[in-house]
């Protein structure tokens, strides 16, 4: 079966060039101009990724991204808007969008990040490492039995850090693998390595590189 890609996006322009790339991809595109469309394809079938503009006719994307995540969290979801400060990326990708493109962009570096959210899609749905079970499908994780209250960014770290148990990871290339840039500052990450901490997980600091999970 084919990779199903949706995006929301009323500029028509733009859809059509990313639809070219995708299809020649082998990628099945639909493409809604507005979120009322968009809404009624979503209830009938969910697509494996979903692009995303913000600034829409009829409301906004984030509304649209805040209930795909509410309701189908498996399915990917990328920004794409010319909303590009960083505070703007920081709000779309606090409230569970997978990755941020800001317009203009590249249609080719568009299709590889959407073809890496496809692989993550592929990847086992259970998880074993370091004394933590996670469950990609149901987006949860246990520690010694114990279910771990997680909010979306932490469970993203957290299987990040399980997918490369045992490797010294540098703090810029998790902040660009999980939030999707690394230009932000290393406190937001610090933050977040000491919440999964809290929960008993193991997480050791390789100083003046990054961090570790054993």
């Amino acid at each position: 079966m084919k990779n199903t890609v949706y995006i929301l996006e009323d500029d028509a322009s733009i859809s059509g060039l990313v639809k070219v790339a995708l299809e020649m991809n082998g990628v099945d595109f639909r493409a809604y101009a507005t979120v009322a469309d968009f809404k009624a394809a979503l209830s009938v079938r969910r697509p494996d990724v979903a692009l995303l503009d913000i600034m829409l006719p009829d409301g906004s994307g984030l509304d649209v991204l805040q209930l795909i995540k509410s309701n189908y969290p498996s399915v990917a979801c990328i920004m794409l808007s010319a909303l590009s400060k960083e505070e703007d990326k920081v709000c779309g990708l606090n409230l569970g969008a997978d990755d941020y493109v800001s317009k203009p962009f590249s249609v080719l570096e568009l299709t590889a990040r959407v073809n890496a959210q496809l692989r993550r899609k592929v990847q086992p749905s259970i998880i074993a490492a370091g004394g933590v079970v996670l469950n990609a499908d149901a987006m949860t994780a246990e520690s010694n039995g114990q279910t771990l209250d997680l909010n979306k960014k932490e469970y993203d770290l957290l299987k990040y850090f399980m997918e490369n148990h045992g490797k010294v990871l540098p703090r810029e290339k998790i902040l660009s693998e999980v939030w999707g840039y690394d230009d932000c500052e290393t406190r937001t990450l610090d933050n977040h390595v000491a919440r999964l901490r809290k929960t008993g997980i193991k997480i050791e600091t390789v100083f003046g590189v990054g961090y570790r999970f054993n």
